[in-house]
């Protein structure tokens, strides 16, 4: 549509390892070149998770390029203009988070640790893809969403809507 923009968002994490490069890889692909898509962290662990790598190239994502980055890297001078900035996991969403250029639409979309998961690898690899699966849905949806023509007040109600949604059925 000639009406329709490009929009740039950031998927913020504590440690940028799993869920918010999940995200990121998915709204790349997802997002069909009116997304920009870009993560990162309060505290950055500096490497993306292998388990993250693995599915990612599992569902035949690209991972060139995905890197564990802090947050101020997106709120310094030069930094690209943000429209939307997520929070998918509850540590980050309870952060004071630095003012973000372009005071983008913010919301919290809490997804399970999947770093944080015990038992066997086959249990944990499991969990990265139950984080996955949660965010490839809410990811659908969002780019989906006719945001050209809903008032802001509506899209930010929806988009709260949508963090708040069961994880079951996310």
């Amino acid at each position: 549509m000639a009406d329709e923009k490009n929009y740039n968002v950031l998927f913020l994490c504590t440690g940028n390892s799993a869920r918010s490069i999940l995200a990121e890889a998915i709204l790349k692909r997802e997002g069909l070149g009116r997304f920009q898509a870009f993560s990162a962290g309060s505290h950055p662990k500096g490497q993306v998770h292998p388990f993250a790598i693995d599915l990612l190239r599992l569902q035949n994502h690209p991972v060139d390029g995905l890197r564990s980055k802090g947050w101020e890297e997106f709120a310094a001078p030069g930094a690209p203009d943000m429209h939307f900035v997520f929070t998918v996991c509850d540590d980050a969403a309870a952060e004071t988070c630095p003012v973000w250029p372009g005071q983008p639409m913010t919301a919290h979309w809490g997804v399970p640790d999947p770093t944080a998961a015990v038992g066997t690898e086959a249990e944990r690899r499991l969990a990265f893809f139950e984080a996955y699966r949660m965010l490839t849905n809410r990811i659908s949806v969002f780019v989906n969403l006719p945001l050209h023509a809903i008032d802001k007040l509506t899209l930010q109600r929806r988009l709260t809507e949508m963090g708040r949604s069961s994880t079951s059925a996310a």
